[in-house]
């Protein structure tokens, strides 16, 4: 897998991100600091034309309104009927009418590569159903030992229904394609107190799928796997020197320029499960 860090590099795929304004300039910085190369463009006017000339598509619902919910639209066919992977990031899924019809729409209208979100949203995509925590996993939904089982059922589960890799965040992740399934421990407690990190993560995923749809359940693999291991060794070097969260952020992303094939090889903790 370490292999796709290098076509990454080599290619410098051109990311398109539509997605929330609390975390965009964070996007852009970990597409390129592993090597790809972000596009923010929202306007339904231009959408289509942009994301024909990139080579994956990132859309994330996380500050949503009506402009940008038909610009997601436009560019998400125009990207299948390209063949350009699109990634969903249904951030607070069930907090509102407004996201829960807008995801649904989405997902209706346009075939995605990966879907992630934590279990609140996965849930909530699942059930149609209205939740308590904003875009924060609820509590009862916490990924755990005694959980893991009926978890991963349900990323494969709703794999299965939309055809693609399920993503479910949390302090373990599971990464599905329906059939195979990976757990993923990577990651520190002081992420949760940082904006933006799942953000990033689709960005991540955006970026290592553009050099090779065919191979999209590694390549979400390793950006969910990354994020975790830079969030670790970020989350370190804020500790050792007495620091808070907005150091461990900036870390974050010098973690990602330092994190190459080898380093994530050594670095990642992966189990392929049943």
């Amino acid at each position: 897998m370490e292999k796709l860090f290098e076509l990454v590099k080599a290619q410098s795929p051109l990311v398109h991100n539509i997605t929330n304004y609390v975390t965009v300039n964070d996007c852009a910085n970990v597409i390129l600091a592993v090597g790809g190369s972000p596009l923010m463009a929202d306007d339904e006017e231009e959408v289509a034309d942009i994301v024909s000339i990139s080579k994956a598509l990132y859309l994330n619902v996380g500050t949503l309104n009506r402009r940008t919910i038909e610009s997601m639209k436009i560019a998400g066919k125009r990207a299948n009927e390209l063949g350009i992977p699109v990634i969903l990031d249904p951030v607070g899924m069930g907090a509102s009418r407004l996201r829960n019809e807008s995801v649904n729409a989405l997902l209706e209208t346009i075939r995605f590569a990966v879907i992630k979100g934590n279990m609140t949203e996965i849930r909530a995509i699942d059930q149609n159903c209205r939740t308590k925590s904003g875009v924060d996993v609820e509590n009862s939904d916490q990924i755990t030992t005694e959980t893991i089982g009926e978890s991963i059922a349900l990323a494969k589960k709703l794999a299965n229904r939309y055809s693609s890799v399920v993503v479910i965040t949390g302090a373990m992740d599971i990464v599905t394609d329906g059939e195979r399934v990976r757990t993923i421990t990577n990651g520190d407690p002081m992420m949760s107190k940082i904006t933006g990190t799942g953000c990033m993560t689709g960005s991540l995923i955006g970026t290592f799928v553009a050099v090779d749809v065919d191979r999209a359940f590694d390549a979400t693999t390793i950006a969910v796997s990354m994020m975790g291991l830079a969030g670790e060794r970020a989350a370190a070097m804020a500790r050792d020197r007495q620091e808070g969260t907005s150091s461990m952020k900036r870390y974050l992303i010098d973690q990602m320029i330092l994190i190459d094939g080898q380093v994530w090889k050594v670095g990642a903790k992966i189990e392929n499960r049943a």
